[in-house]
């Protein structure tokens, strides 16, 4: 056996052993719930109890601690997160409340849709309402040339072999550019950077919110594009801009700094294409760098989202050039390889 496989039979044995003695019961079992893009990890318990849900955070890896002072953080502010019943920050285990199996992305339908991102507003309102603490990190311009720096080292040149010719390089340099000065010049509130159906659970009162240990002081418009304009579900923009209508007026509302519905659309769009780039960096990095499989056949999406709003903005045609001229054909070459 590898020190690695002695390693991960210990974690398990000690996952197992601390359920059962934070649930006092002997005969509790662990099934896996779901899987993580990074090193944490859900298991439901098996027993004759109520069902609960054991978080695994290897404190080598990941710091538990981050996730209890967010959590409490948004549950000061109203928003609907699980419920902590034991913890072991030192070793990394925490025991929540079982909020089910199904995500709301599994859940939603077209008739259900409106229903439900109506609650998912309310949440989101509720989490930008809340005053960033003195210290969070900023949505600001080292994360956006980092997240730029995803798409071409990872996608351009890893997953489609492409090397960019010094023409193309400026263009590309000058979109991300006019992205990241639309990203910074918006006002900022609290933003969970991946707010989308995935990261919600249908339960009323809801949805609850899960995934928000990174939450940073960002753009008002980020998490509303990310909700509508999701990584693994799409709608037809019609939709979508309906909804981001909805949102704004309900964000004006609730007093938050939104602009005029006009200039909203557009951030929200510049977001938008800021962040689909950066996840198409991150699903080749999860498939080259770290094995993960699952999540290059989500590209299409992203390609489709860029190809729906570039033509409404012609300050961002390089961007819609480069995609006709080098990346499609290379999308196109390596689908037919």
């Amino acid at each position: 056996m590898t020190a690695q496989n002695q390693d991960i039979d210990h974690r398990e044995a000690s996952r197992l052993n601390w359920a059962r003695m934070a649930l006092d019961d002997g005969g509790v079992l662990l099934q896996r719930a779901s899987v993580d893009a990074g090193f944490r990890s859900y298991w439901r318990t098996l027993g004759t109890g109520l069902s609960r849900i054991v978080m695994d955070s290897p404190p080598e890896h990941d710091d538990v601690r981050l996730w209890l002072r967010m959590r409490d953080l948004l549950e000061s502010g109203g928003v609907r997160v699980p419920q902590v019943l034991a913890r072991d920050v030192d070793a990394g285990f925490l025991l929540l409340e079982d909020l089910g199996g199904p995500t709301l992305a599994q859940v939603m339908t077209p008739d259900t849709a409106d229903e439900w991102f109506d609650a998912a507003i309310e949440q989101l309102l509720r989490l930008q309402a809340i005053e960033p603490p003195a210290g969070m990190g900023e949505f600001g311009e080292a994360l956006l040339q980092r997240d730029a720096g995803l798409f071409e080292e990872w996608f351009l040149r890893r997953h489609l072999g492409l090397e960019l010719d010094c023409d193309d390089t400026d263009r590309l340099e000058l979109v991300q550019r006019r992205l990241m000065d639309n990203a910074l010049s918006q006002a900022r509130v609290m933003t969970h950077r991946d707010y989308m159906p995935r990261n919600l659970m249908p339960v009323l009162p809801g949805p609850a919110v899960l995934d928000f240990q990174d939450c940073v002081r960002g753009p008002v418009a980020y998490d509303a594009i990310s909700l509508f304009k999701d990584a693994f579900l799409s709608w037809p923009l019609e939709r979508v801009d309906g909804w981001l209508a909805r949102y704004h007026a309900r964000a004006r509302q609730s007093g938050l700094p939104v602009p005029a519905l006009k200039t909203f659309q557009r951030d929200a769009d510049w977001l938008g294409i800021q962040r689909h780039l950066k996840i198409m960096g991150i699903f080749s990095r999860l498939r080259y760098r770290d094995g993960k499989t699952k999540y290059l056949p989500d590209i299409p999406r992203f390609i489709t989202y860029l190809e729906e709003v570039l033509p409404r903005y012609p300050e961002l045609r390089a961007l819609q050039e480069l995609m006709d001229s080098r990346i499609k054909p290379a999308l196109q070459t390596k689908a037919i390889a």
